[in-house]
């Protein structure tokens, strides 16, 4: 399987509606150390219920600064007046829900300081990781069934390609990490791709067999303080998509020129 490598481009909030609307799936890219201390009153009363039952500081900074920045990206998607107009829940597989849109998929992926957070018209399941080394003994006894393992020598992006794709498959197909470690992932029906980022992540994407367009980047938040954000400072009330040409966007500078890429049969089963 091909690995591209790409540059992340960064986007703002006043960004998203466009590219929403010129595809099907939109990945975010977070970078919570830019986060020292954000608030908890975005959450509501559920969401701060589930917050309680995490241990560590560092838990629960991610869980505070991933919904809290879901709901921004949610308010400019679905046209709200405020991001508390919008809660967050989990199934009883774990997936992450939006209260009354059941018509949309999220998908949230940690590693260290990095968050990646999918929002997507289709399922999905994305994982990311940092490159680093792995004790090969210890990891690859979980590897044998993959598409990247052939019992030759293996380096860590070897590793680490196998591994976020075992994690993505899981999320999609809701089905438990220590349950599949050793078992092939069933890839002949669904459509998976593999990037390097900025040559220091790894992720890897899972979704509906199908043509599916889908954007990556950064969201940059570093104008706003995290702690008050609110969109009441941004005007998309006004916004009306009905009369742009979105044909003559300009796509957003991320591989050979595009950002957006269709997931197509042929491409997921021979790359």
């Amino acid at each position: 399987m091909h690995t591209r490598n790409l540059i992340l481009p960064s986007v703002t909030l006043e960004n998203i509606p466009f590219l929403w609307a010129k595809n099907d799936i939109l990945i975010f890219f977070i970078d919570m150390n830019s986060y020292d201390s954000p608030g908890t009153e975005f959450l509501d009363n559920n969401e701060k219920e589930n917050l309680e039952k995490l241990q560590t500081p560092y838990f629960k900074k991610r869980f505070i600064v991933s919904r809290t920045v879901l709901k921004h990206i949610l308010c400019c998607l679905l046209n709200k007046e405020s991001s508390l107009d919008i809660s967050t829940y989990k199934d009883r597989h774990g997936e992450v829900r939006i209260f009354n849109h059941d018509d949309l998929h999220i998908c949230i992926s940690y590693s260290e300081n990095i968050a990646a957070i999918a929002i997507s018209r289709v399922k999905i399941g994305i994982d990311i990781e940092i490159k680093r080394p792995f004790e090969l003994k210890k990891t690859l006894k979980y590897l044998h069934n993959t598409p990247f393992y052939s019992g030759k020598p293996v380096d860590d992006v070897g590793i680490l390609k196998a591994w976020t794709l075992k994690e993505a498959y899981c999320k999609y197909s809701n089905t438990g990490m220590l349950s599949s470690l050793n078992k092939e992932p069933d890839l002949d029906n669904v459509s998976y791709f593999n990037f390097l980022l900025d040559g220091k992540y790894i992720l890897s994407i899972v979704t509906e067999m199908g043509q599916h367009i889908f954007d990556l980047s950064y969201l940059d938040l570093s104008y706003l303080d995290l702690s008050c954000l609110d969109l009441s400072c941004l005007d998309l009330s006004c916004l009306d998509l009905s009369c742009l040409d979105l044909s003559c966007l300009e796509k957003i500078n991320s591989y050979q020129g595009e950002a957006v890429w269709k997931t197509t049969e042929n491409l997921s089963k021979q790359e």
